[in-house]
């Protein structure tokens, strides 16, 4: 059963981890002009995080069904919050490369257990409740990144600079650790099996092979070594499903074969596919087409996000009465919001009467979001509550990789016509995703995101 102080105890570890992906954008001119540090070196600021991140995943879901979510989650928290100081007084840039890579395999090991503690600590409206706080915490997080980092450098407390969008993180992983073990129930998998270390290694080595030259391959033109990793890349995962040892897989195939889970693993990889590569976009338009600096484009992001607040606090009554539905509506805000702001750059108006179609696009995202989670899990049992958060947030880490490829393609393919066309560009790409998204809401389950009964709970679920 859930304690008080659970659920935000577990947010505050999400809130922390999407933050730190996205404030980093705004740093980076301060952090590259302090450290002096080359194009390719900020990069990795960047890319390592989200390597890190991405690859560790699914390991990190399964650590915490066999050792522990509670247990997991907590010395995730440690670990990130160590690496967050080591960021904050990286004296180059390579200690501070090595530091983000740390906060990224920290980050793999936590987030998923936040899912599977709410999968198995809550049940019902009560859980429904959970997944769309989960949802909320995550898309603000993002959604306000840009602006935290710009007020941090902009206040520049302490003379901290950008380093301050680091150190943030410290307080606040400090006092999650200090209630931590009193808050969150410990669960496990009451008979798991030993950890299968090949496994782990082909699985993260494939996932690797796969995320770097999606994050890299842009910026270096697609060489050969990013055609080489991707072969690569399917090659492990091919090993990894030929494999046949007495050992419990990562993810149990059993968890593919319920729909729902599978729909909406797709359905949320459209959604991140257009969400991610949208806030890079719209950011370089706003600092680089508009001339805005870092507080003012962070400013430029509050109507998306008022928009997603909103919408979010209303998508559990809306899913409720509509279903799948209501994913489809967010999925056709989204269009529209994009399609006004298509018009509006096209016509090059003020960026203050950009806001109706930035609002429009966040009640989009919020509406989305959270049915999409709670449609995944709804039917998935306690034993494979960290199985599926960790496919789940791997999935958010893919499609964050791919839309951005895919948008950097678009984008800097007609950069040379000026930053409003490669914008509006970009916007058409998105158009088309938030159309995907809305057909693929159509595979869910009927009753996809209504209340639901509990499932009833099992022994594999069980505290420990």
């Amino acid at each position: 059963m859930p304690r008080s102080g659970t659920l935000p105890t577990v947010l505050a570890g999400v809130f922390i981890t999407v933050l730190d992906f996205f404030i980093v954008n705004v740093a980076v001119p301060s952090t590259q002009h302090d450290l002096r540090a080359g194009p390719a070196a900020i990069e990795w600021v960047v890319a390592g995080y989200a390597l890190a991140y991405g690859s560790g995943l699914i390991l990190g879901g399964r650590l915490g069904d066999i050792y522990g979510r509670r247990r997991m989650f907590s010395l995730g928290i440690a670990l990130f919050t160590l690496a967050s100081i080591a960021c904050g007084l990286a004296p180059t840039a390579t200690t501070l490369i090595v530091a983000r890579v740390v906060q990224g395999a920290a980050a793999a090991l936590l987030s998923p257990q936040v899912l599977a503690i709410i999968r198995t600590a809550y049940a019902g409206p009560e859980r429904i409740g959970a997944i769309n706080a989960y949802a909320l915490t995550m898309g603000l997080a993002a959604v306000f990144g840009q602006l935290i980092g710009g007020v941090l450098i902009h206040a520049d407390l302490f003379g901290l600079g950008w380093r301050a969008c680091f150190l943030l993180n410290v307080p606040v992983g400090i006092a999650v650790l200090a209630v931590a073990r009193r808050v969150i129930p410990e669960t496990r998998v009451a008979d798991a099996a030993r950890l299968d270390l090949p496994g782990a290694a082909l699985v993260t080595s494939a996932l690797a092979a796969a995320l770097l030259p999606l994050i890299e391959g842009r910026e270096q033109g697609w060489p050969a070594w990013t055609w080489a990793s991707f072969a690569a890349s399917a090659a492990l995962f091919t090993a990894l499903v030929m494999r046949r040892l007495p050992l419990a897989p990562l993810i149990d195939p059993a968890l593919f074969r319920q729909r729902g889970f599978v729909a909406g693993l797709f359905t949320y990889l459209a959604f991140t596919m257009g969400m991610a590569a949208y806030f890079l976009i719209f950011a370089l338009y706003v600092q680089q087409g508009r001339g805005l600096d870092a507080l003012e484009a962070g400013l430029a992001f509050v109507p998306i996000g008022a928009g997603y607040l909103v919408a979010s606090l209303l998508a559990p009554r809306l899913a409720n009465r509509l279903g799948r539905q209501v994913i489809a509506i967010g999925g056709l805000a989204r269009a529209l919001g994009l399609a006004a702001l298509l018009v509006m750059v096209g016509q090059e108006v003020a960026v203050v009467r950009l806001v109706p179609a930035l609002l429009v696009d966040g009640i989009g995202m919020g509406l989305a979001l959270g049915p999409i989670m709670t449609s995944a899990l709804a039917g998935v049992t306690p034993r494979y509550a960290g199985a599926a958060a960790s496919a789940l947030t791997t999935a958010q880490q893919v499609g964050g990789a791919l839309g951005v490829g895919a948008v950097g393609i678009v984008y800097y393919g007609s950069v040379t016509d000026g930053i409003p066309t490669a914008f509006r560009h970009g916007l058409i790409y998105l158009i088309a995703v938030a159309l995907v998204l809305t057909a693929l809401a159509q595979l869910l389950p009927r009753g996809a995101g209504r209340n639901s009964a509990p499932v009833p709970p099992t022994r594999e679920g069980a505290p420990a």
